[in-house]
């Protein structure tokens, strides 16, 4: 399918000996619809992860909450025992609804438990990467963050996850994590229209500390999502993969997680990390975000 070398190369997380392909694979759509129950093709989800690992790919992002356990267990089922330098990031902060709706997690025991549901349906002993995810559904939201992280640098501190990362923090919100653990990664919104990070990529990449964006195609105008059509059109190749390498040449620290269950999009979105857009592309898409402010879109989602 492609090979390690063309995945966008290689990031080191900081203070870690972890060193994971920037195109990396996320697991969110290996549950069923909504991200709800199990998937109509199990074994067709459990084809794809092994296709990931097969094509090089060392960074799998993953939730427990994605299904909920469900996600988590087709990883377990399909990769385990997990090859030498596989790095399995994973969330905590929220959970699930009966009703299927997304919310927040964040007191003493829901994150422990949190915890001990990953490593276990995980089939592991220390979890690689955990995200504190805090904030609203796309943005971050104002507030102290120390209680929750507090909890899972304890966590950190006997054993069970060995690095720790952020999602969806405003820059202060990092200052504050840094002051209370290491922090090796932020997962925050960001595309090609969605471009409020901007300046917080610059800062994370001059510091070495990975940016990984969600939601790549997320919050796009009708406009900007023909102006990314035309770029697609005019390089014989799909949106999303055009997405996808804008992202991969905007900051060496950007680390992606693209996901999906069908094997033609899971060679779309690896192939991308190959391709190499012109000067002129990346201009006119540059252009898309350059002039509005994203976080007028992102209330509207």
């Amino acid at each position: 399918m492609t090979n390690h070398i063309e995945l966008g190369g290689a990031f080191t997380l900081p203070g870690t000996s972890m060193t994971i392909s920037r195109m990396g694979y996320g697991a969110m759509q290996l549950a069923g619809p909504q991200v709800w129950g199990p998937p109509r093709d199990v074994d067709g989800a459990i084809a794809v992860l092994r296709a990931v690992v097969d094509a090089g790919v060392n960074h799998i992002d993953t939730s427990d909450f994605y299904g909920p356990h469900i996600t988590n267990r087709i990883i377990r089922r399909a990769l385990h025992p997990y090859r030498d330098g596989l790095v399995v990031v994973t969330k905590v902060g929220a959970r699930r609804g009966e009703d299927k709706s997304w919310l927040h997690a964040l007191s003493r025991r829901e994150l422990i438990d949190a915890v001990h549901d990953n490593l276990r349906n995980l089939g592991l002993d220390a979890l690689d990467v955990v995200n504190l995810r805090v904030g609203g559904m796309m943005a971050p939201s104002d507030g102290s963050i120390e209680e929750p992280l507090t909890v899972l640098a304890e966590l950190k501190s006997k054993g069970l996850i060995r690095h720790l990362g952020l999602s969806n923090v405003s820059p202060a919100q990092l200052a504050e994590g840094e002051s209370i653990t290491g922090i090796v990664c932020v997962q925050n919104m960001y595309n090609v229209a969605q471009r409020s990070d901007d300046h917080f990529i610059d800062g994370l990449a001059s510091r070495g500390i990975a940016y990984v964006p969600f939601f790549p195609l997320g919050g796009f105008t009708p406009l900007q999502s023909d102006a990314l059509d035309a770029a697609a059109a005019s390089l014989q190749v799909a949106p999303m993969q055009v997405a996808l390498a804008w992202l991969l040449q905007r900051s060496p620290n950007i680390v992606l997680i693209p996901g999906t269950s069908s094997m033609v999009h899971l060679r779309e979105n690896l192939n991308s990390a190959a391709l190499r857009l012109p000067a002129e592309i990346v201009a006119r898409l540059d252009a898309i975000g350059g002039t509005s402010h994203p976080e007028s879109r992102i209330s509207h989602l």
